[in-house]
């Protein structure tokens, strides 16, 4: 079938028209018969089978069962009244529930007949039960004729106003099968669909749509959901081999004085094997001629500065300028003053751009850049402005990306005749899965081991009833030495409820905590930049043992001699965000512990949230539950909130097929990079139109 009657806009196919087009536009993004061919069903309802009253299961499945009501009766409630049957088949008994329409219903029934009926089962006090429950006499069924299974597709409240029903969709559907003649071109090459036994296109769609059994529906969902995850990997691939011969980077061929010196003689700590490999990594990567796209996944605490700041070694050696780019400006001036302790004796200058920096000191730094005499330049957003000019500028690296949108990044490129090497790190582990599909185009290095001699921090969950217990605790770790974060969730629509929680839990922290004996720092999003930044220095010198905080200390804050976290209505945060949290503690040498506050009503998520933190301090592993939670749009945050806007797979339950399909793009453009064999000439059409309507994702370059 030609492509081109997939582009017709909707309006045109029979049964739709000018005002029910607009609404499927605005409703459901369906423009084209391309896009009504790819709106699945979210479920179907399967009437293949008859089940037995005994044979019932406690789901939410809808089932069908053959029987008759033998009794009617109507039960009085509170302010209304029920309509209740008894129904029965040989194996056992039902009621049948009606809260509406009681009097019709009455009237049209007939007893000890034969019907099927259709429905949700509920059950309750020893019985199932149907609520309104779909019937027809078993002889009328007999007369019709019908698909096995029945798609049900998405809708929403506006489309059920205009009377778009799931049943006036399916019809749109059929019609579109028939104008089609059923023919579609089938974007997969023929040798990859014999070797992995995939139904072909047409009737993959058919059976989407309309399937004649279980089983050719899941052959058919495993097909499509192939095909669109093959082609998200071609792309990617497609992307970095591209990046790869086309984008030269600068070659960073010397490994001079710089690098050495530091790695000799002021190096803090021994490397472990994980930060080794990384930066072996890196070296092959700057030194190869095509420019680097590394993302670097480590843990809260894994040490990826220092991996950073060996790479901003060698890039000076080779005499080339250098920047860190950091979310907040609580974290770049973390990295600004960890990283100039560190080279405070290697005559580097390192400057830091926030949106504070005062204008005269801004015009220095802007003169220094364009002279080339500064060297490292730590900031945050304020680093894209356009008055940001480097002289040659060798490597940027971006600190927690998934705070920075995409156009962000595409500025920091803009600054040079070439693209400078690209480091990206994060502490938000990204399971496997997701980083194939996210950063597919990017090289990843995972420093998977925490540097010797720490403690793994001792994570407990408490119920508000043990709260006098967990005071003890603090008074004890406080007279020890050890210093306290109490932190209060923050969610921006209920900033006065919060801010009201975070003061209530102040005072009743002051109460306990009186002093002089005790001094108490709080810290919250309504303070001033300078109020804030006094609180915390008072905490990180010591002079005040507890922190009263909101989320503003989740990522960065280094309070070696913190040994406790108290997260307050633990429930109400994500669970990457609980591991972040937990990870400001544990970074000195004495045990630290995080405790987990929450009340005694909990739904399930959150229950196998607390459960996860209290088993295990991986992050890829809290990741991969968190990724199952939330799903894939939460993840990433706002910025790339539309990124999988997946037709029909789904990247957490469809992880395998995800694998397969990078496994086959990879062999496939591993022979034929070019997709210049005859055997892939439809690969090639199919990459050539995605390319043209812009869906793949340009995230990273």
């Amino acid at each position: 079938m030609n492509a081109n009657l997939l582009q017709t806009p909707i309006d045109y196919l029979k049964g739709i028209g000018p005002n029910r087009a607009e609404i499927l536009r605005k409703e459901i993004g369906v423009h084209t018969y391309g896009d009504l061919l790819n709106f699945f069903p979210n479920r179907y309802l399967d009437k293949t089978r008859f089940y037995k009253i005994a044979e019932l299961e406690r789901n939410s499945a809808e089932v069908q069962i053959v029987g008759k009501i033998v009794h009617l009766r109507t039960v009085e409630q509170k302010k209304s009244k029920r309509l209740v049957a008894d129904f029965v088949d040989e194996t056992g008994k039902m009621e049948l529930v009606w809260f509406r329409g009681q009097k019709w219903i009455r009237e049209n029934l007939k007893l000890n007949t034969p019907y099927v009926i259709f429905g949700k089962t509920n059950w309750y006090n020893g019985l199932f039960s149907m609520p309104h429950p779909d019937m027809e006499l078993v002889e009328d069924y007999k007369k019709q004729l019908r698909t096995a299974m029945q798609p049900v597709y998405p809708s929403t409240e506006k489309l059920g106003k205009a009377g778009i029903t799931n049943r006036v969709i399916s019809r749109c559907v059929q019609q579109l099968f028939l104008e089609s003649g059923g023919k579609f071109l089938d974007p997969l090459p023929p040798h990859l669909r014999e070797e992995l036994h995939l139904l072909p296109k047409a009737e993959a769609l058919f059976n989407a749509h309309f399937p004649k059994s279980q089983e050719l529906l899941a052959k058919a969902q495993f097909r499509l959901k192939f095909e669109e995850l093959f082609y998200i990997q071609v792309q990617l691939l497609m992307k970095n081999l591209i990046r790869k011969q086309k984008i030269k980077g600068f070659p960073f061929e010397a490994v001079g004085s710089y690098f050495s010196d530091f790695y000799r003689d002021h190096l803090p700590f021994d490397l472990t094997n994980a930060q080794k490999k990384v930066i072996k990594e890196i070296r092959q990567d700057l030194g190869s001629g095509a420019q680097m796209n590394r993302l670097l996944q480590g843990d809260v605490g894994s040490g990826k500065t220092i991996v950073a700041l060996m790479s901003v070694l060698l890039a000076l050696d080779n005499d080339f300028q250098t920047c860190i780019m950091a979310p907040t400006e609580i974290l770049a001036i973390q990295h600004y003053n960890g990283i100039s302790e560190l080279v405070a004796d290697l005559g580097i200058t390192v400057r830091l751009l926030t949106g504070s920096t005062k204008t005269s000191e801004r015009r220095e730094i802007h003169a220094a850049l364009e002279s080339g005499e500064l060297h490292l330049l730590i900031g945050t957003h304020a680093l894209l402005e356009e008055k940001v000019q480097f002289k040659n500028l060798g490597l940027a690296i971006i600190d927690e990306q998934h705070r920075f949108g995409v156009a962000q990044r595409a500025r920091l490129w803009k600054k040079n005749h070439l693209p400078p090497h690209v480091l990206v790190m994060t502490a938000t582990p990204i399971p496997r899965t997701l980083a194939m599909s996210l950063y597919g185009d990017l090289d990843v290095s995972v420093i998977d081991e925490l540097p010797p001699g720490r403690k793994e921090i001792k994570t407990v969950h408490r119920y508000d009833s043990n709260r006098l217990k967990v005071f003890k605790f603090i008074r004890d770790e406080v007279r020890k030495g050890r210093q306290v974060y109490v932190v209060y969730p923050l969610i921006q629509e209920s900033e006065s409820m919060d801010y009201k929680d975070l003061m209530d839990g102040y005072e009743s922290i002051a109460r306990e905590f009186p002093m002089p004996e005790f001094q108490i720092s709080i810290v919250h999003g309504q303070m001033k930049p300078a109020d804030k930044d006094y609180e915390m220095d008072r905490f990180v010198k010591g002079e005040t043992q507890i922190m009263v905080a909101t989320t503003v200390i989740e990522v960065g804050v280094n309070v070696p001699n913190a040994s406790v976290m108290i997260i307050e209505s633990a429930e109400r945060f994500g669970l990457s965000q609980l591991h972040q949290l937990r990870g400001r503690v544990g970074r000195g040498a004495d045990q630290s512990y995080c405790i987990l506050m929450t009340g005694h009503k909990l739904s399930n998520d959150s229950k196998t949230r607390l459960e996860t933190m209290v088993r295990t301090a991986d992050g890829f592993e809290i990741a991969e539950v968190d990724l199952k939670l939330r799903g894939p749009g939460d993840l990433m945050g706002t910025q790339q909130s539309g990124i999988l806007n997946l037709k029909i797979a789904d990247i957490v339950k469809d992880n395998d097929i995800l694998k397969t399909a990078r496994h086959h793009a990879l062999q496939l453009l591993k022979e034929d990079p070019n997709l210049e064999l005859e055997k892939n000439r439809v690969v090639k059409f199919t990459y050539s139109q995605l390319v043209k309507e812009k869906t793949i994702w340009n995230y990273i370059s």
